[in-house]
């Protein structure tokens, strides 16, 4: 893996973190607030279960439209529409519904992510995020963490929005025994891709005390961060996937890394603190031939 980006000198971090969650919490808002009852699948991608709502266009637009008027000389790198190159060192990554399947069949589990990195977003192992905002738009918690700032939980409880936010520091969880652990993961949209994961959750399951598919990795990455999952693994995550979540992780004392020395998504990533990943991981390589 080459060496971590390092951030344009005098970038204020704390305020691209503020910028993130502002971003983050305007998207959430629309998509809960204004989803239709009649929601249905805009656009498919790589196959017909890989779906596209037309409110996944409608927050993204708005995230570019909020950051290009705070930072217009940043880039901009989205899940569902073009690129727009940085002239300032820092580029936005954007998944603007992370769990659309949830969504589409509302199920309360989906997120907004929104991260400022270094680097091409575009190439593994050449970029990292340095602020970030994830927030469960069903639920309004918001998962924020900027480089070497730690990361944070902001919780809100749904029956008394106007009380505000309650703070909490984060921390993967203490656990170093990859037997009792719970481990997360989940499934691609190609057909031959979930086959051969199904072959690999099989080899993993008699070695962790159970696993679960949240069906946003957002989510479930955050969740390693706040302790309510131990350890996480999947194939073929994307960059607007992993951006803001990476982070929390990292911050929260974790490693998010991938198999062989590669980077994150290329294409394994597996997160939880270091004494689970390091022994899921030969776990992983010894079920998964190089690529």
């Amino acid at each position: 893996m080459s060496q971590t980006p390092q951030p344009p000198a005098g970038i204020d971090l704390l305020a691209l973190e503020s910028l993130a969650l502002d971003v983050a919490r305007t998207c959430a808002r629309l998509i809960v607030d204004e989803r239709p009852r009649d929601l249905g699948v805009a656009a498919t991608k790589s196959s017909r279960t890989d779906v596209v709502t037309i409110m996944d266009r409608r927050s993204e637009d708005l995230a570019r439209e909020l950051l290009g008027r705070a930072r217009p000389d940043d880039g901009f790198h989205g899940e569902e529409s073009s690129r727009v190159a940085t002239t300032s060192g820092i580029t936005w990554v954007v998944d603007p519904i992370d769990g659309t399947v949830n969504y589409l069949y509302d199920i309360p589990a989906y997120a907004v992510s929104v991260a400022a990195v270094v680097g091409d977003p575009a190439v593994p192992g050449a970029w990292a995020p340095v602020a970030a905002a994830v927030v469960d738009a069903a639920r309004g918690d918001a998962y924020v963490a900027r480089r070497g700032g730690g990361a944070r939980l902001l919780r809100t409880d749904p029956r008394r929005p106007e009380a505000g936010h309650e703070e909490q520091p984060l921390a993967c969880a203490a656990t170093d025994d990859l037997g009792g652990a719970l481990c997360g993961t989940g499934f691609g949209y190609d057909a031959d891709v979930r086959a051969e994961q199904g072959r690999v959750v099989a080899g993993v399951l008699p070695q962790v005390r159970d696993v679960r598919r949240g069906g946003s990795a957002a989510l479930d990455l955050c969740w390693v961060a706040e302790g309510r999952l131990d350890v996480y693994y999947e194939q073929g995550l994307h960059e607007w996937d992993l951006a803001g979540a990476w982070l929390v992780v990292t911050e929260a004392g974790g490693q998010v890394l991938g198999l062989r020395g590669s980077a994150p998504a290329d294409p394994f990533t597996v997160a939880g603190p270091p004494a689970l990943t390091g022994m899921l991981v030969p776990v992983l390589e010894g079920l998964v031939a190089p690529s």
